[in-house]
Formats: structure tokens, C-alpha cells, sequence
């Protein structure tokens, strides 16, 4: 087995290890550091909490944001005028 050693500042520390923790699993057996890793979440935060099925969305939305295909239609043969 190799062992790889890295001086890295410590503004990047952090960082670096990320980045080796989210590798491949199996792919590094040990990570050791002078320094303990804070894990922190993921930065992902998704704007709506609710889950969107495909059967609320489009035009079936009943919240108006979306018209229905007659709707859509005629408001287009209203502007042409």
C-alpha cells in the first residue's frame, strides 16, 4: 500500500478535504490530518420544500401560474386583434 503526503495552507485545508472525502468509496482507505474536519451540509438548499409531481405541474397547476391550453389559445386570438 502507497502513502501520499500533501502540505497544504490551512486556508485550503478544508477544501482538500472535501474534495478526498467525496471521492470514490474504496478508493482511499485513511485520511489522517493535523487538523479535524468540520463536516458541514450540503450547500444545496432547494427553494420549495414540497416535492412537484408531474401530475400538479404544466397545465394541470391549479395555482393559475400556468394557463390551460383553450385559455392560452384564446388570449392569443385576443391580442392579434
Amino acid at each position: 500500500m502507497q502513502e501520499i503526503k500533501l502540505l497544504v495552507s490551512d486556508e485550503n485545508l478544508d477544501t482538500l478535504l472535501v474534495i478526498l472525502n467525496n471521492l470514490k468509496e474504496g478508493l482511499i482507505i485513511d485520511i489522517e490530518s493535523q487538523k479535524s474536519l468540520k463536516r458541514s451540509p450540503s450547500q444545496y438548499k432547494p427553494k420549495v420544500a414540497t416535492i412537484i409531481r408531474e401530475e400538479e405541474s404544466g397545465t394541470n397547476d391549479s395555482s393559475g401560474k400556468y394557463a390551460t391550453a383553450a385559455a392560452y389559445k384564446a388570449r392569443l386570438k385576443s391580442t392579434k386583434r
